[in-house]
């Protein structure tokens, strides 16, 4: 199958990229701080709710022996786990996790890693999975799509 030349960067390289960038931009930009020290506790359980949402998702794909490489061809259409309410959990478990964190950090600057994260999986992997899976397995995909939302 040949949809397009897209390998790099892979959905986790993005999320610890963009990790960084909240760390960094937290010291580097002097925006105000807004996060008390319940909201930052707050963020952090966000951070591992987030993490273990992906984690889950991730070993639900290697038990049933799907391909979770975002580049390669899929194999087959997951419905199990929270896949019956949402097509992306991996991706919405890495954003929560970057909104946890960038509630721990406390800085408005800090919202640029959520943003960026969001922003490349609605416009880039998403859609590239999409096509790919709908490629691939045509009506049933379609039908999967009709019944369970993009994010939530």
């Amino acid at each position: 199958m040949h949809l397009l030349p897209m390998r790099h960067p892979l959905p986790p390289l993005l999320f610890i990229a963009c990790v960084l960038l909240m760390i960094a931009l937290q010291q580097l930009v002097p925006l105000r701080d807004f996060a008390s020290l319940p909201l930052r506790i707050a963020g952090l359980a966000l951070v591992a709710v987030g993490i273990a949402i992906a984690q889950w998702h991730a070993r639900l794909f290697r038990r049933t022996g799907t391909q979770i490489r975002t580049f390669d061809e899929p194999t087959r259409i997951v419905t199990r786990g929270m896949f019956r309410f949402s097509r992306n959990p991996m991706y919405l478990g890495m954003l929560l996790a970057l909104c946890g964190a960038a509630l721990a950090l406390g800085a408005l600057a800090a919202l640029a890693g959520p943003l960026l994260f969001f922003i490349a999986a609605q416009a880039w992997y998403i859609p590239f999975e999409e096509a790919a899976l709908q490629h691939k397995f045509g009506a049933d995909y379609a039908d999967y799509r009709r019944r369970v939302r993009r994010w939530l």
